[in-house]
């Protein structure tokens, strides 16, 4: 069988432009449908179900809120709570003050010039220890005293600088005495009234601070008449002067 095609060549080719620009049509009419079903889809997301379960939190959050606030003395539970967790941290850092009953035992010079306490005040805040008391030995006593605590040293390991084993620093700094005055005990013996206060050392309380002990020293010299003699009255002896007089 013969075919003659009797469609001149550029019909043919408007005819294929023709079916190409359908198919970009349809294709591009394809792509914007999907585009809006996509944008329609996630708007319904959004506006819908974001809402709805926002919705549900919300009235989750205000039901449980009630039912905390219907707890029975829910503050102070809280404020408990809140205390409970700086416990180990409070414990850690908290001073050892119940090496003042040692530190009492060891500068409080022996009869007959001991010292009698009526109270003691530590105040952290300046690291000064107060102590009102009295001295049946009046002044010398007191001038013993004064001298014992100057001479103290702490000994102790650790600390800041764990490394270096057994250390020893000076127990007080600005040792001052004040409010002297004579009176009566209960006995009816004359005896000297004082406050004597002083600066300690921050390694006396410190927790880190450990096998700590009290030495008591008057460097080299614990007689009964230089710790009962002032140090002002003792100097080293004049050298001669030299050359023409």
């Amino acid at each position: 069988m013969i075919e003659i095609n009797l469609v001149p060549d550029v019909k043919q080719e408007f005819i294929r432009a023709q079916k190409v620009r359908s198919q970009v049509i349809t294709g591009a009419i394809l792509v914007g449908i999907a585009s809006v079903s996509i944008v329609a889809i996630l708007a319904f997301y959004i506006f819908a179900v974001q809402t709805a379960r926002n919705f549900i939190a919300d009235q989750n959050i205000e039901s449980s809120s009630k039912k905390l606030m219907e707890v029975e003395d829910l503050s102070k539970t809280l404020t408990i709570q809140n205390q409970l967790t700086k416990i180990s941290s409070l414990n850690s850092s908290k001073k050892v003050d119940s090496r003042i009953f040692d530190l009492l035992s060891a500068i409080i010079p022996p009869a007959p010039n001991d010292a009698q306490i009526s109270d003691l005040t530590i105040d952290s805040s300046t690291s000064t220890i107060t102590i009102n008391g009295q001295t049946q030995n009046s002044y010398a006593a007191l001038e013993v005293f004064k001298k014992t605590i100057a001479g103290a040293k702490v000994k102790f390991t650790g600390g800041e600088d764990s490394t270096s084993g057994s250390q020893e620093v000076t127990l007080a700094s600005s040792i001052s005495t004040s409010n002297t005055s004579y009176g009566e005990d209960s006995s009816g013996k004359k005896v000297l009234r004082f406050t004597l206060s002083f600066v300690y050392a921050d390694e006396l309380f410190s927790p880190e601070s450990k096998k700590l002990s009290i030495v008591v020293t008057t460097k080299g010299d614990a007689t009964d008449s230089y710790l009962g003699v002032p140090k002002i009255i003792f100097a080293n002896r004049a050298t001669d002067i030299t050359g023409d007089q």
